[in-house]
């Protein structure tokens, strides 16, 4: 899906910086300098490994943190000066953090109440918000009586009774089960579709980003290294981080010879499988090639040896030796009959799938 056309941000984070002391006398530099723009009515992922300033970055959004540089703006002013409780922003939390003893209907009206707005308008909202998750039958039980997707449904719904400009939402996922969590996943898809509320989610999962981001804002290292539209990012990542980190990908390492790229124990790679022909000028380079974008033909005098394979379910996993680097291939599981381990085979590359990796 292709992001957005932005107009005005609804949220604009500019030269963001946040740094941590630690025990030592230190400090970790969670933020560096972190800008992003995020259009009206968007839903947009925030990716990245344990660390990285993912997290951060939405505390700092939520006002649980401060920022130590930079300013963050809400449909053009600032609020990172401004008080938690008086910003157009609401938080779902990974742990839910639902009153056990109280009903399903008292959890999503005690920030209405705390709001002090009118007992007509918030059993309005508490009505809608049921609705909108699908929980209409369920608003007197308490949450030991819940399931954990029920539960979650809940946490989203006292969220969207606030009606934020803004809704943040922190791994709230992760406490479920596979298939439960791919039914959340199309459900906040869906409650997004619906409310046109602008959704910020933080991530670990690859596969969440990829299937609900309108835009995917990858971070490394408290710093955003690449950001744009699913698609772009898995077709076209800009590092070889981010190459490795979204999917799977092959990393090999090259040479640079009169314009022509040379893997050791391969040879020359097609021009036509370049997707940058002249990216980069450097004697060393690094490739970075999809396995799904690999065929192998069996070949005698093929210069890959293959080492192993692998029935995944709808894929052959195929590992391959390329001189001293080790590759894989992934190939359908039906309509193709794959190699054998220790056979030999000449590895083909799609079109424009080989990409010369920049530096980090």
């Amino acid at each position: 899906m292709e992001a957005p056309v932005p107009t005005s941000p609804a949220l604009s984070v500019v030269q963001v910086s946040k740094a941590f002391p630690t025990p030592e006398g230190g400090e970790v530099r969670a933020l560096i300098e972190v800008s992003l723009d995020v259009a009206d009515g968007s839903f947009t992922v925030l990716l990245g490994p344990s660390g990285c300033g993912k997290t951060t970055l939405l505390r700092c959004i939520a006002g649980l943190e401060s920022p130590d540089d930079g300013q963050i703006l809400l449909r053009g002013e600032r609020i990172d000066q401004v008080p938690v409780w008086k910003r157009r922003v609401n938080t779902v939390f990974q742990s839910y953090a639902l009153f056990p003893h109280m009903t399903v209907e008292q959890n999503i009206a005690f920030g209405l109440q705390m709001d002090r707005l009118a007992k007509a308008e918030i059993t309005q909202r508490v009505g809608q918000a049921l609705e909108l998750v699908r929980l209409t039958d369920l608003g007197r039980r308490k949450p030991s009586q819940l399931s954990g997707g029920q539960q979650q449904r809940v946490a989203l719904a006292r969220a969207l009774a606030k009606q934020p400009q803004v809704l943040l939402l922190d791994e709230p996922l992760s406490a479920l089960d596979l298939k439960l969590r791919r039914g959340m996943q199309s459900e906040l898809k869906r409650l997004q579709r619906e409310t046109s509320i602008t959704f910020i989610l933080v991530t670990h999962d690859q596969g969440e980003a990829m299937a609900m981001g309108d835009q995917v804002a990858v971070f490394n290292a408290g710093r955003i290294v690449q950001l744009g539209s699913p698609e772009e990012v898995y077709t076209r990542p800009r590092t070889a981080f981010v190459a490795d980190f979204i999917g799977e990908a092959n990393l090999v390492p090259a040479g640079q010879r009169d314009g022509q790229i040379v893997i050791e124990g391969f040879g020359t790679i097609e021009p036509a499988a370049l997707a940058d022909p002249g990216a980069s000028a450097a004697a060393q380079v690094t490739l970075a090639i999809r396995p799904e974008n690999i065929h192998l033909d069996e070949d005698p005098d093929g210069p890959a040896t293959v080492t192993e394979v692998t029935f995944t379910g709808g894929d052959i996993h195929v590992d391959v030796l390329l001189g001293p680097h080790p590759i894989t291939a992934r190939l359908p599981a039906h309509g193709v009959t794959p190699p054998r381990a220790g056979a030999q085979v000449r590895p083909r590359f799609l079109a424009g799938s080989v990409r010369v990796m920049a530096d980090e």
